[in-house]
C-alpha cells in the first residue's frame, strides 16, 4: 500500500491516505490488544475539560477517541465494537476526507471535477442496476429520497404549486399509497397486495375529489420479504397518472443475469430508492434515488438536482468504492449474497418448529422465519406438535413464550444482511 502511495504526484493526496490506513490501523488494532490498565480507568476520563492551550499530534488525539468509543465497557472483556471494514471500507471513508480537499480546489477545477464524480456514479449505478436513461440524487438519510420524489410529483401535478404553495391542495388533495409490506411511518394510506382493490381505493379517491399522486411498491422489504407485483402497479400508475416508487433489497439482484420478473418490472418505473453501502459491506456512503425526469426545473426546485459542488461530493465515497469493487466484484458479492440466503432457508426447513414466511422470493438476500408450537385452538394448518393436556392458564402462558420468542428476533422475522455478507458472516436481525 505505501509502495503504491509513492506513486502519487499530489503529496497531500498521498498523506492523506497514508494517514487514514494508520489512522484505521491504529484503532483496530486496539480491540485486538489486552488493555493492561483496564483497571486503571479514570472516571474523570469522559468529563469534558479546557481546550488545551498547545496543539495536539493526531496520534494523541486519535487515542482519544480510541478511549472514549471504549471507555464504557464493563471489565468483563467484551468483542470488539469495531468491525474490521476491510480495503473496500477505507476507500469509502478516504472520500470523506478526500471531499474536504477537493472542495479547496479554484471553482472552475471544482466544478469540473464535481460534475465528473456525480455523473460517472451515476452512469455506473443505472448500467448496473438496468436502470437506462436515469438520473441519481445521493442522500444520507434512506428516506429523504422518497421526501424529495414526493416534491416532484406535487410540482408535476400541481402547475400552480410554485406560486400558491400548499394553498393548491386544499382543493384537490393529494393521495399517497403505500404498499402493506412497508415501514411504517410513510404515510397514510396503504396499497393493499390486491391490485383489484388498489384500483376501487383509487378510483373512489377520485371521486371525493383527491389526486392520486404516488405510490410506493416494495421490492423484498427487509422486514418481511415481499416483493409487489410491480408490472401490474406500472400499469395502473400509467393509467390514472400516478408516479411509481420502489424500494427494498431484492433490487440489489437487478445487477445478476438472472432477474425474477416480478423485481425486473422495477427497471419500468419512475424512481427506485438503493443502499448499496449495506448491499457492499461499505461505510459510510450514500443511499441513492434513480428517477426519470424531462423537465430540470422542476427537479431543481424539487431538490433533486443542485449546483452546489458539497452535494455533488456527496457521490464521492461512492464513486471511489465502486472502482475499486469492479463490475465483477460487485456482482460477487450480491450474488453471494443470495446463495446464502437460499442456503439458510434449505437449513431452515429441516429444524422442527420454524416455519418458512417466504418461499416464493428466487434469488433474494432476504430469508423470513419464524417460531411455532402448535398448541389447543391453534392453527391446524400448521404440523401438530404434541402438547399434554394443558390448564388455559398454562396455554396462555406457552402462546405467551412463543409470542416473546417471535418479538425477540423482531416480529417473527429473521434477514439475512448484506452488510455482514461482506465479511462472510450471515446474521439474523
Amino acid at each position: 500500500m505505501d509502495a503504491s502511495l509513492e506513486k502519487i504526484a499530489d503529496p497531500t493526496l498521498a498523506e492523506m491516505g497514508k494517514n487514514l490506513k494508520e489512522a484505521m490501523k491504529m484503532l483496530e488494532d486496539s480491540q485486538r490488544r489486552t488493555e493492561e490498565e483496564n483497571g486503571k480507568k479514570l472516571i474523570s476520563g469522559d468529563i469534558p475539560g479546557p481546550l488545551q492551550g498547545s496543539g495536539q499530534d493526531m496520534v494523541s488525539i486519535l487515542q482519544l477517541v480510541q478511549n472514549l468509543m471504549h471507555g464504557d465497557e464493563d471489565e468483563e472483556p467484551q468483542s470488539p465494537r469495531i468491525q474490521n471494514i476491510g480495503e473496500q471500507g477505507h476507500m469509502a471513508l478516504l472520500g470523506h476526507s478526500l471531499g474536504a480537499y477537493i472542495s479547496t480546489l479554484d471553482k472552475e477545477k471544482l466544478r469540473k471535477l464535481t460534475t465528473r464524480i456525480l455523473s460517472d456514479t451515476t452512469l455506473w449505478l443505472c448500467r448496473i442496476f438496468r436502470y437506462e436513461n436515469g438520473c441519481a440524487y445521493f442522500h444520507e438519510e434512506e428516506r429523504e429520497g422518497l421526501a424529495k420524489i414526493c416534491r416532484l410529483a406535487i410540482h408535476s401535478r400541481y402547475e400552480d404549486f410554485v406560486v400558491d404553495g400548499f394553498n393548491v391542495l386544499y382543493n384537490k388533495k393529494p393521495v399517497i399509497y403505500l404498499s402493506a409490506a412497508a415501514r411504517p411511518g410513510l404515510g397514510q394510506y396503504l396499497c393493499n397486495q390486491d391490485v383489484a382493490f388498489l384500483e376501487k381505493m383509487i378510483k373512489d379517491d377520485i371521486e371525493r375529489g383527491r389526486l392520486p399522486l404516488l405510490l410506493v411498491a416494495n421490492a423484498g422489504t427487509a422486514a418481511v420479504g415481499h416483493t409487489d407485483k410491480i408490472g401490474r402497479l406500472k400499469e395502473l400508475c400509467e393509467q390514472y397518472g400516478i408516479w411509481l416508487h420502489v424500494e427494498g433489497v431484492n433490487l440489489a439482484t437487478l445487477a445478476l443475469g438472472y432477474v425474477s420478473s416480478s423485481v425486473l418490472a422495477a427497471t419500468k418505473c419512475d424512481s427506485m430508492t438503493m443502499t448499496p453501502g449495506p448491499w457492499l459491506g461499505l461505510p459510510a456512503v450514500p443511499a441513492v434515488t434513480l428517477y426519470k425526469h424531462d423537465d430540470p426545473a422542476l427537479t431543481l426546485v424539487a431538490g433533486l438536482t443542485s449546483n452546489k459542488p458539497a452535494d455533488k461530493l456527496r457521490a464521492l465515497p461512492l464513486w471511489l468504492s465502486l472502482q475499486y469493487l469492479g463490475l465483477d466484484g460487485i456482482v460477487e458479492r450480491i450474488k453471494h449474497a443470495c446463495q446464502l440466503s437460499q442456503r439458510l432457508q434449505e437449513s431452515l426447513k429441516k429444524v422442527n418448529y420454524i416455519k418458512i414466511l417466504v418461499e416464493d422470493e428466487l434469488s433474494s438476500p432476504v430469508v423470513v422465519f419464524r417460531f411455532f408450537q402448535e398448541l389447543p385452538d391453534s392453527d391446524p394448518v400448521l404440523k401438530a406438535v404434541p402438547v399434554p393436556t394443558m390448564t388455559p392458564s398454562a396455554v396462555g402462558r406457552e402462546r405467551h413464550s412463543c409470542d416473546a420468542l417471535n418479538r425477540w428476533v423482531r416480529m417473527a422475522v429473521a434477514c439475512l444482511s448484506f452488510q455482514v455478507l461482506a465479511h462472510h458472516r450471515p446474521t439474523c436481525w
